[in-house]
This record gives C-alpha cells, structure tokens and sequence, in this order.
C-alpha cells in the first residue's frame, strides 16, 4: 500500500491532552482528544476503537501507526508507545514514530526562520531543540535534544530565535519579555503537522521494530531518580 492512499493511525500521548486521530494517505479523517481526567490507559484504547468503527475499518486495515515519540510524559509516552507497538505487532503494519518536538517545529512554519521547541523535563530542567526551515519547508534540527537548567537555556537563546512548544505553559511568564514566543495555540503537538511528518518518514522507510522502539527521553523518570539517590 502506497503511503498516499493507507489507512493511518495517530497516537500521540506526549502530554497531559492527548490526541488520536485517523487518515487516509494525507487526508485527516479524525481528531479528537483524550478525556484527560480520565488518563491516557483508560481512554486511549476505547477511543481509537470507536474512531475505527465510525469509519468502517478494523485493525487489520491499518497500514500504519504514527506515534509521537517524545520527549514529553514519562506516563503518557509509554501508554501512547506501548499502545502502538501492540497493535503494530497484532496486525502487522507499520510503527513509525515522530518526534515531538519535530511536529510543534512544523507548525512554526511560516512565523520564523530559526524556532526552539522546549518542553518541561520536571525537576526545573527543560528539554530543547533548535530548528531550522530552509529547502522544502520542513524543519532541520540545528541542535541536538537536551535537557538543560533553565538559566543554561535561557542563556543559549539568541535573538531572532522563536520559542515554542509546550514548556511554554510552564515557562513564557519566566523569560524575558523581548524574547518572541509562536502564538498560544500552536505550542502542543497536533496531527496535522503529525501527519505530515510521519508521512515524510513511511515514504522514507524511516519505520521501527514494535520491539525495540522505546520513547525519547534523556533522562530517567522521577522515580527512577530517587531510587538511585538511596544507592538502591
């Protein structure tokens, strides 16, 4: 199957306001958020199956899963992964996995040359990525991710630069007022810009073994974290 015409599934669970969705090739056919209070292993599984019954499919018609790989919620991406790789293996189609910072990159286009996508890495640290848009309009990493303190990342930044992404929720009253930050709306990881990207990487045979993906994280959780601090 032809990536233009596949059935295509999205997961993305980065956050606290998870998205799935459905398309067909680079037509979205589906959007809809998770019920947020009822957290993404409750809502997740039950959502994608009505969405697949609304469109007449069932899982075995699935070409593809498109999944948000991180960074983002130690709990989340392993319920959105997790998920993902399942149904990859069951059916046997294909896993591609799109970096989150990539995707908020994306929907950046068309404000800025040079955007840095940040995201909350809890314990007052930060993820970061800079990108770029040149050839094609798709964005190119310019740094690799990291995990900085905060006053290291706020010293990085350089004029010109847009920030976005959703550490801006937690971050934008904290940094400089002539710092320019991308609109409110296009801080959160969406499917449409999802698309585009896993679409780009299923026709670069950019795909992962539902056995070996695991999610981008840097760092280990908070738990893991205070378990080394007791010397366990």
């Amino acid at each position: 199957m032809e990536p233009a015409t596949g059935r295509l599934l999205f997961i993305e669970t980065s956050g606290a306001a998870g998205r799935v969705g459905l398309a067909r090739g680079g037509e979205l056919l589906a959007d809809v958020a998770l019920d947020q209070q009822r957290r993404h292993a409750r809502d997740l599984a039950p959502t994608v199956h009505r969405l697949l019954t609304e469109q007449g499919w069932r899982p075995g018609d699935l070409q593809a899963v498109f999944v948000s790989q991180g960074p983002g919620s130690y709990t989340g991406l392993r319920v959105g992964l997790m998920s993902a790789k399942t149904l990859c293996w069951a059916v046997g189609c294909a896993l591609v996995p799109v970096p989150t910072l990539e995707i908020v990159a994306l929907q950046a286009r068309g404000l800025a040359t040079q955007v840095e996508v940040i995201e909350d890495a809890q314990q007052d640290r930060v993820y970061r990525q800079r990108f770029r848009f040149s050839s094609g309009d798709m964005p190119e990493p310019l740094s690799d991710l990291a995990v900085l303190e905060p006053d290291v990342w706020r010293a990085s930044w350089s004029d010109g630069v847009m920030v976005t992404g959703p550490g801006l929720q937690r971050w934008h009253e904290r940094l400089p007022s002539q710092v320019r930050l991308a609109p409110a709306e296009r801080w959160l990881p969406g499917l449409a810009a999802m698309l585009t990207l896993g679409l780009r990487r299923w026709e670069r045979q950019q795909v992962s073994d539902p056995l070996t993906l695991e999610p981008l994280y840097l760092r280990p959780s908070s738990a893991e974290e205070k378990w080394a601090a007791l010397g366990k």
